[in-house]
């Protein structure tokens, strides 16, 4: 019994100090310094898109772009995005309601297109006085290279070792069709040549037609644009 007794006594008067001691260290739980909020860096900065013609509208789910599902019936244009119609020939409360804009009388004021493009009421239109320019065309459109085409089929009836070129053909009769006046002559490769030591002259030689005439032991001459001399030679293969 006085055992028990003295383990109560140990019992409470150790409460007590620990009762003592948990005053002591007490702290409260709102400090009386103001304290400045603080922001955290990683939310995203967010702004409510406001609309005066809507200001009643709740749209606190439409702003939350991450959990809202836009769909056909929840899907709204932007502020500002759309304009008013304007209204023409429905009364004069709609602004251009009575004649459009168009005035009362007067020949533009009629129904349909009362004058043609250019039509200044009468008087001397600026097209037509402007003056006109005269001369070769050389506009885009305008600009073209006329050819004359000989074929390596109208030089098998030629001699060997002959200079040829379109004039000589057009007085020989090879060729019927007169040389146009600006036109170039070029020689077409289409037909095996047979002919041998060739001199042909003209302005431009295609790959399959210079190939047939050095084959054959003859020479390619190209011919100036403007004077039609010999610019270059080309020495047999």
């Amino acid at each position: 019994m006085r055992t028990f007794l003295c383990l109560l006594a140990a019992l409470i008067s150790s409460a007590a100090s620990l009762n003592l001691s948990s005053k002591s260290s007490f702290t409260p739980k709102f400090n009386a310094s103001p304290s400045t909020p603080t922001t955290s860096s990683s939310d995203p900065m967010t702004m409510k898109l406001f609309d005066w013609k809507r200001r009643q509208a709740d749209e606190s789910e439409l702003n939350d772009v991450e959990n809202t599902l836009f769909t056909l019936d929840n899907l709204k244009s932007s502020p500002g995005s759309l304009k008013r119609v304007q209204r023409k020939g429905r009364g004069i409360a709609a602004g251009q309601g009575a004649s459009c804009g168009f005035g009362m009388r007067g020949q533009k004021s009629r129904s349909g297109r009362p004058t043609r493009p250019g039509f200044e009421g009468g008087q001397q239109p600026l097209y037509r006085r402007l003056p006109k320019f005269q001369g070769k065309p050389l506009g885009p459109g305008h600009k073209r290279t006329i050819y004359n085409l000989i074929k390596t089929s109208e030089l098998n009836s030629l001699s060997e070792g002959s200079v040829v070129n379109y004039s000589s053909l057009l007085e020989g009769g090879t060729i019927t069709k007169g040389p146009s006046k600006l036109g170039h002559k070029v020689v077409v490769g289409r037909e095996d040549l047979n002919v041998k030591n060739l001199t042909v002259q003209a302005h431009a030689f295609t790959a399959g037609a210079r190939s047939q005439i050095e084959k054959n032991g003859g020479k390619c001459e190209i011919l100036s644009p403007t004077t039609g001399e010999v610019m270059v030679e080309a020495v047999a293969a």
